[in-house]
């Protein structure tokens, strides 16, 4: 199976999947020359963008100067739409009632290439394994690259809350040239794990600062329910989860915010005033009513601090199979 690809600027080292791992086995230095020589982009493209050499008029072309800015525009200046695929590395290979519908590495990479080829699509969020798959099949140019951080704890076991750095560290980030991390922040107030977590996750942004590279911070307050952790969505507890995560570490000055759409969408204003740091909405679980996911992320992107979507499974794996028209309807919230 060969993922259809995005234009990129350059010849990828891999063609295909069969490509890939035989040069994953034959040439594991390929991963950093891919890195290397992408091009990269500014996290955010806003609406004065200038246009670049790649756009630049000739006589041939016989394209006007404000032809070609126009072009240079991002569809949706200041916003952010990132495909996450991080799942994996947590265990969490299930959509829907599909527990294994993540594990098909070959699928996922040419669902991922797909997304990413479509207009208005800004980067993607993943761990170490799938970004340099993607990176030697050439889909990450002009990108942006988020690195996922802290995948240690796995879902449904017993140390779920001790949720270690075992993935991206800051300093991976920079060797890659990757633009940003992220780091998933649960707090069950009942349980003393989620202090070393807390811990943790402070010391990393503070790293991450350092290297002047942001960071996304997903809090959320949680309980374990039957045995299983369960996120609380409710207004007070998305609005304490945010405070928290906003007081982290010695400056915020790189920090963003990846959040959920509360229980109820309503509340979604005033839970949003607890903090000035810009967030993102994350997708999580939409079951089958995409469209009423649509609904609710269209409202909450009207609010001053959201700047955009990082939605994964539900977009990669729609319940009708058209990938690239959930990833349209996405686009076009924004």
């Amino acid at each position: 199976m060969t993922p259809a690809r995005p234009t990129a600027s350059a010849t990828p080292a891999a063609p295909s999947v069969r490509d890939l791992v035989r040069l994953r086995a034959e040439r594991p230095e390929a991963i950093a020359e891919a890195a290397a020589r992408r091009k990269r982009r500014p996290l955010l493209r806003t609406a004065d963008t200038a246009v670049t050499a790649d756009t630049a008029v000739t006589a041939d072309t016989a394209v006007t100067a404000e032809t070609a800015s126009d072009r240079a525009r991002p569809p949706h200046p200041g916003r952010l739409m990132i495909i996450a695929a991080d799942h994996p590395a947590r265990g969490a290979l299930a959509v829907g009632d599909r527990a294994l519908a993540m594990a098909n590495r070959s699928e996922l990479l040419q669902r991922l290439c797909l997304a990413l080829s479509r207009p208005g699509v800004d980067g993607v969020l993943a761990s170490a394994d799938v970004l340099d798959d993607l990176l030697l099949l050439g889909a990450l140019e002009d990108k942006v690259v988020m690195g996922s951080m802290n995948r240690g704890g796995l879902a449904g076991a017993a140390f779920e809350l001790d949720d270690r750095f075992t993935g991206h560290r800051p300093e991976d980030l920079v060797r890659h040239g990757f633009d940003a991390g992220k780091l998933l922040l649960r707090i069950d107030l009942d349980d003393p794990g989620s202090l070393d977590t807390l811990h943790a996750a402070a010391r990393t942004v503070d790293a991450m600062a350092a290297h002047r590279l942001p960071v996304f911070v997903e809090p959320f307050l949680c309980r374990r329910v039957d045995g299983r952790l369960r996120n609380d969505l409710g207004a007070a507890a998305v609005t304490t989860s945010i405070a928290i995560a906003s007081g982290l570490a010695g400056t915020s000055a790189y920090t963003w915010l990846k959040v959920p759409v509360t229980e109820d969408p309503d509340d979604m204003a005033q839970v949003m005033e607890t903090s000035t740091l810009p967030a993102v909405l994350l997708g999580g679980e939409v079951g089958d009513d995409l469209d009423g996911a649509y609904g609710k992320w269209r409202e909450a992107l009207r609010l001053p601090t959201v700047r955009g979507l990082v939605v994964g499974r539900s977009l990669l794996y729609p319940v009708d199979g058209d990938v690239a028209g959930a990833v349209d309807t996405a686009v076009s919230l924004l």
